[in-house]
């Protein structure tokens, strides 16, 4: 494998592994903040336990969540070097917001959220997990602020080589950030929320502490009902914006290689022959990918052959197609997740509305492990999302193999060797993450000897944002 190759391969490790604990972040922090206000309302004091446990497994969370990153930001510099001195004028305001702001603001305030049970009051105790949420959403922000301008570079001059910020207004109004953001955000939430519901109906299973765990589940689940909409709402705009923007990564997101007609198809699945540019088997559903694409029942799209040509017109010689065969499955993957995760929290829905999902085991047991679903989801479109801009690191602008560091201060043995003790030490972190997780979810929340033998009626339970009716 070349240099290049090691690079990316080192960048698609670390920004995955990482990103499996930021999505958690925001949503957890989002939903305990939910819960402790409900504490605050409600005076019941089990509330204020589920806040405590949910607060223990966010903050193994943050802590892994924050050493990923650190290491993500050395690859960068080791790898990327050519690239960093390019983006290096745009990139440092939003970056900077995000260190000295967004982050400073969450960090802050967990510390006074984790060590203030006793000695802030409860309504004081409840704001610092709001602004800790606050502060997870606005570090979200300004870093895909950063990774809008790759996607869809404005606001900017060429001065000297590198990319020279001109307006930072431009930077805030772009139109690729505003489809992404919301996209992302309300995906954490999600995934806060799945992660929230298949622990909880795991407690439940197990029938331990049934009354205070069917609380955290009623919450998550309306969360999750209501944000799995959302996000495909929200996922279909971005896709949509993709036709103007990046039509290359639709193309290859549907492995289109020639223009449609006015009346697209949208693949199901497909078998894909990059090397002679077909598709030896389909299975499509008629008009679908122009009502997508258009929100109308006439357009045609664009084909990866035809925009290859029209990229080579504009930007010169080369091979402008990403890898479609993961382009095309990592977005089918997404939206195979999403769209189990809709099911699986509508069903869960229902059965709250009948009060029957305590007694529905085989339920229990599929939302335990439909946990893997939003992780499953976020690294697939985070994939789709990176390779479908290839060869492109700053759409446009900078070519991957112009961002690498150069060959003789970065032989790849150095990027080799980099990497392998990158996996190990990732190795060691999911494990302890694993094993204090698996640990805080088997102790559960310590019996209240008032709820031990009260039964579990739906009119016990929370409803709506009102609290608890006794």
């Amino acid at each position: 494998m070349t240099q290049l190759g090691w690079a990316e391969l080192q960048f698609g490790v670390t920004t995955v592994f990482h990103f499996f604990f930021v999505p958690v972040t925001i949503g957890l922090a989002f939903l305990i903040a939910i819960i402790e206000t409900i504490y605050v309302r409600t005076k019941d004091k089990v509330y204020r336990d589920l806040a405590k446990f949910w607060g223990h497994l966010f903050l193994i969370n943050f802590a892994v969540g924050v050493v990923t990153g650190l290491l993500q930001e050395f690859q960068f510099g080791l790898d990327w070097a050519t690239y960093s001195k390019f983006v290096g004028d745009v990139f440092g305001a939003p970056l900077a917001v995000e260190a000295l702001a967004a982050f400073f603001l969450e960090s802050t305030f967990i510390g006074a959220w984790a060590f203030g049970w006793d000695r802030l009051s409860a309504r004081a105790h409840a704001v610092t997990i709001w602004l800790v949420a606050l502060g997870t959403s606005l570090s979200a922000f300004w870093i895909l602020t950063a990774n809008s301008w790759m996607q869809e570079p404005v606001g900017y001059v060429i001065r000297n080589g590198r990319a020279v910020m001109t307006s930072f207004g431009d930077i805030l109004t772009n139109p690729q950030l505003w489809v992404e953001f919301p996209h992302t955000e309300i995906a954490a939430i999600l995934t806060g929320s799945f992660f929230m519901l298949s622990i909880s109906a795991y407690q439940i299973w197990r029938k331990k502490n049934v009354e205070a765990f069917s609380r955290s589940f009623k919450i998550s689940t309306i969360v999750a009902a209501i944000t799995s909409v959302l996000v495909i709402v929200i996922g279909d705009a971005q896709a949509a914006h993709l036709v103007k923007a990046q039509p290359m990564k639709l193309a290859a997101a549907e492995a289109l290689w020639n223009t449609s007609s006015k009346h697209a198809p949208w693949s199901v699945v497909a078998i894909i022959d990059a090397k002679k540019h077909t598709d030896p088997f389909q299975i499509q559903i008629p008009e679908m990918l122009t009502i997508l694409a258009y929100k109308r029942l006439s357009g045609a799209v664009e084909g990866i052959n035809q925009v290859q040509a029209q990229m080579v017109h504009q930007y010169g010689p080369g091979d402008y197609i990403p890898p479609v065969a993961v382009t095309f499955y990592s977005f089918r993957t997404m939206i195979f997740a999403g769209t189990a995760m809709l099911a699986l929290a509508y069903y869960a829905l229902y059965l709250l509305k009948k009060n029957r999902f305590t007694q529905k085991t085989w339920f229990l047991k599929v939302l335990t492990w439909a946990i893997a679903l939003p992780y499953l989801a976020n690294s697939a479109g985070w994939i789709m999302t990176e390779v479908g801009r290839q060869p492109w690191v700053v759409y446009g602008l900078q070519l991957t193999e112009q961002g690498v560091s150069p060959t003789a201060s970065v032989p790849a043995l150095d990027i080799e060797l980099s990497l392998l003790g990158f996996l190990v030490f990732y190795s060691a972190m999911a494990y302890a993450a694993v094993h204090l997780w698996k640990k805080a979810i088997a102790e559960g929340l310590d019996p209240d000897p008032e709820l031990q033998h009260k039964p579990t009626e739906s009119s016990d339970l929370f409803v709506g944002t009102g609290g608890v009716a006794r």
